[in-house]
């Protein structure tokens, strides 16, 4: 692991979760795939975000979940959870959760299934504020229809309320705009097909998806995009890029799912409501995963 300046900066995966056969989760193999991971030189996890179905699990299993990565992680390595809710309140109580688990700070969407205007979305993050512990403001108007524009942005980390923004708009002029109204806010990477590009406007980080797979490749592509390395960077982002762009569609998390198996990782099945991919989607993955595994992408 490198040395980073904050807990949330480098690439932290946002972890897929194991079900076994009866769609139990399966929590050793969790720990096991948090140890892997570290191995592999990734800075962190990001537990309970969407790639790990959070929506389907109970509050017992998500606090397990985050107890489970913050005592499979070694030292150093980050555990930065999903902490999504209705409303504040039960995202404050996440939070809480969190802080008393050990992690190092949290990733908080806006008001989840609510389309909140301006004042709904401050006090959302100034009541989890409260707890004390770094807050990383995920914006994904695509699923939430909330935008945490530029300006709102600057708005929260001026008031104290965030520390960094998981940016998953897909428009990548918007890191340009969030530096110029918000200089000390931190972006990171939201989608992974658009990693080079944010990298390159300056991101500190990447919650990154299909590192679940490909965590070297992750990191070998984030460590020569931030150090302006093109000659590296470019010809590994066009050889995973049609891996990548799965990060972005509906049915990311089978896809994803799927290249683990493919590497001779476990992936397995998900809950409900998500359906195993179509033969179609299925030989799309499986050649974009080969792709990336002729081109050295391990």
């Amino acid at each position: 692991m490198r040395a980073r300046l904050k807990p949330w900066h480098g690439v932290l995966v946002a972890t897929a979760l194991p079900f076994d056969d009866r769609l139990e989760v399966d929590l050793d193999r969790f720990a096991e795939h948090v140890r892997w991971l570290a191995t592999e030189g990734c800075d962190g996890v990001t537990p309970n975000g969407s790639l790990g179905e959070y929506q389907t699990l109970t509050e017992r299993e998500r606090r397990a979940v985050v107890r489970t990565a913050v005592d499979a992680a070694p030292e150093g390595f980050t555990v930065l959870p999903g902490i999504a809710a209705y409303g504040a309140l039960e995202a404050r109580r996440w939070a809480e959760d969190a802080a008393e688990a050990g992690c190092a700070a949290v990733m908080l969407l806006p008001p989840n299934a609510y389309r909140a205007d301006e004042r709904a979305v401050v006090e959302h993050y100034r009541e989890v504020a409260t707890v004390g512990i770094p807050v990383v403001a995920y914006n994904n108007p695509i699923d939430t229809k909330v935008d945490l524009t530029p300006a709102l942005l600057a708005r929260l980390r001026g008031e104290g309320l965030i520390v960094g923004v998981k940016e998953f708009s897909g428009d990548v002029r918007r890191s340009y705009q969030i530096a110029e109204l918000a200089p000390d806010l931190d972006v990171l990477v939201g989608a992974d097909d658009v990693a080079l590009e944010l990298c390159l406007a300056g991101a500190r980080g990447w919650i990154a998806g299909y590192a679940n797979a490909l965590p070297r490749a992750s990191v070998r592509l984030f460590e020569a995009a931030t150090g302006g390395d093109l000659a590296t960077a470019l010809p590994l982002y066009r050889a995973l890029h049609s891996l990548l762009r799965w990060d972005s569609k509906t049915e990311f998390v089978q896809a994803i799912k799927l290249s683990m198996d493919l590497v001779g990782r476990y992936g397995g099945p998900c809950r409900p409501p998500r359906f195993p991919l179509t033969d179609e989607q299925q030989r799309a993955v499986r050649e974009a995963t080969e792709k990336a595994i002729a081109a050295g992408c391990r």
